[in-house]
């Protein structure tokens, strides 16, 4: 899988998902450690990456967008190490994969996983 990893998680982050085979790149490897996150966005879904961050913002840009991609991975309350984070990524990226193909957002809350589809839509509309 192509991943763009945000300014909010480690570099290491990346690394270890590049060595577990995928495409992983940091936003410091672009020079956008200090963009603002639409910029992010766009990068991650000019080049069919999923962005994987700790940030919600993302999840507000995609609701007020409408956008269907990119698919976003998110950590609620981050496990800090990114060895524990790229482990996390793997144990549950067979599950999630269908999703994040289709365009969601999968948030990561310790040992459980949610899946929000994309576009986000208001349910009262």
């Amino acid at each position: 899988m192509r991943f763009l990893i945000d300014n909010a998680l480690s570099q290491a982050l990346s690394d270890e998902l590049r060595t577990a085979g995928h495409d992983s790149v940091h936003v410091r490897e672009y020079g956008l450690q200090r963009a603002e996150d639409d910029v992010v966005l766009e990068r991650a879904r000019a080049e069919s990456r999923i962005l994987v961050s700790a940030d919600t913002d993302f999840g507000r840009l995609h609701a007020l967008r409408k956008s269907m991609s990119p698919s976003v991975i998110l950590f609620r309350h981050p496990i800090r190490h990114a060895s524990a984070q790229s482990a996390l990524i793997l144990a549950n990226l067979m599950a999630i994969e269908r999703d994040l193909d289709a365009g969601s957002i999968a948030v990561i809350e310790g040992d459980r996983v949610r899946i929000r589809k994309l576009p986000i839509v208001d349910d009262e509309t």
